[in-house]
Formats: structure tokens, sequence, C-alpha cells
């Protein structure tokens, strides 16, 4: 396989604004009430000592995607040249089976029943653009490339990668740890 694009989220630069899952849902026209792109606030701690994160989060890229194991249609692949995971929506028939084996739970039904989910903006970075989510950012929470020049990006501000059985293409800084985000994804499905 060629490169591995994936994003790397700054979570302690996020202001709560949501205008990465505003972009994505209008660029892309995604169905209302679909997002590709979720804004997660997370409260921890006891009164008084409250305090609340965010996380922004969209399909991971997975080098091991399960949706893709285990389609029955093979309407979902994964592009050799740069590891973005893409879905033929004619090919797919809703079965949801994508849906249960994603650890994320990334994968989106509209009113067609066919799978959706982010595919990083694939029209716009085959243009030399960043995602829209990434464009649009005002705190520079996210970030989007190859994910070995991530890497090299985020050595100084102790980013690691999400850590799952998939091994998705995601880097997180800003004190999370893999523990805490697995548990977040879990109270979300």
């Amino acid at each position: 396989m060629g490169k591995q694009y994936g994003f790397y989220l700054l979570t302690d630069r996020c202001v709560q604004c949501h205008a990465c899952e505003l972009a994505c849902g209008s660029i892309r026209e995604v169905e209302q009430g679909l997002r590709w792109r979720k804004v997660m606030d997370v409260w921890y701690g006891e009164f008084p000592d409250i305090t609340n994160r965010s996380f922004s989060f969209a399909c991971a890229h997975c080098a091991s995607p399960a949706c893709m194991e285990v389609c029955p249609e093979e309407a979902i692949s994964k592009r050799s040249e740069d590891g973005i995971v893409v879905v033929d929506a004619e090919k797919c028939v809703g079965c949801r089976t994508c849906g249960d084996a994603c650890p994320f739970g990334v994968p989106q039904y509209g009113s067609s029943g066919a799978m959706q989910k982010c595919d990083m903006c694939l029209e716009r970075m085959e243009r030399g653009r960043n995602p829209a989510c990434v464009e649009t950012c005002p705190g520079e929470a996210l970030k989007f490339g190859v994910l070995d020049d991530l890497f090299g990006e985020s050595g100084e501000k102790s980013a690691c990668r999400l850590a799952a059985s998939t091994d998705p293409s995601v880097l997180i800084s800003g004190g999370w740890t893999n523990a805490e985000v697995m548990k977040l994804f879990e109270s979300c499905r």
C-alpha cells in the first residue's frame, strides 16, 4: 500500500464551536440528521471540580477496516494509494453489518438506506485542498495528512495513536488516554 492518510486531533485547541461538523455536513450535502463528523462534548469529575473536553471524530480510515471485512456486497474498499476507506453506494444494500462491526459507530444510513461516511473529502484532496472540517476549524484543532508526517509533527505534543483492533489512522493529543476515547465511543453506540 502507498501512503496512509489520517487525522490528528489536538483536543486542547478545540473551542467546541462545531464548525468542523457543520462544514462537513454543508459542503458534502449530508442528509439532515446524519453527521459524518461528530463533535462529542464530554463532562468529567464531580461537583465542584467538573471539566468539559471535546472530541471531534469522523471515519478513522483504519488500516484493517472492520466495516470492509464484514460487508457481504464488497461495497466498502480501501484505496491502495492513500488508505482512504470508501463506500460504493450502488453496491450497498443497507444491511447495516458494517455499522455493527465498526468500533467507532461511524457508518450512517440515510433515506436511501445505503451506508455513507467521511471519505476525507476525496474530491477536495485530489485538488490539493484539505478536508472541509480541517479548513474550517478556527482553533486549528484538526490536522490532515500522511500519517507518518503527522506523527513527526505530533512528537513534541505527546500525541498518541488511537489504538483498536482495526488500527485507526487517528492521532490524539490533549491529555486523552486511549481507554478514555474507547469508553467514549462505547457510550455513544
